[in-house]
């Protein structure tokens, strides 16, 4: 089993999308930041694969994991001891503004 480390501006990410839902409608917030945290768990217990990121973002070795409920993808990429999450991106805002993460 590899350790999973969340970027800073991942977490960031996964705290505003939890907050808006959440103004949406209370608790939906909740639901999300446990979706969020089922999939890092499945990624970190390697029961999921992770499907490659489609174009350059996937060439240069970005992986994700596609939330069910919600629009979101966690953006991984895999390192020798770890998984990195370096973004939690929707899946139709601002398109592969976490490209500049990929690098070590």
């Amino acid at each position: 089993m590899r350790t999973v480390r969340i970027l800073g501006q991942a977490a960031e990410e996964a705290i505003e999308a939890a907050a808006w839902y959440d103004r949406q409608r209370p608790g939906l917030g909740t639901d999300f930041f446990e979706a969020f945290e089922a999939a890092i768990d499945l990624a970190e217990a390697q029961i999921i694969p992770l499907s490659p990121y489609p174009g350059k973002a996937g060439a240069a070795g970005a992986r994700r994991v596609i939330l069910k409920r919600f629009p979101y993808d966690i953006v991984i990429v895999e390192r020798a001891a770890e998984f990195v999450v370096i973004a939690v991106a929707h899946q139709s805002r601002r398109p592969g503004y976490w490209r500049e993460r990929l690098s070590p």
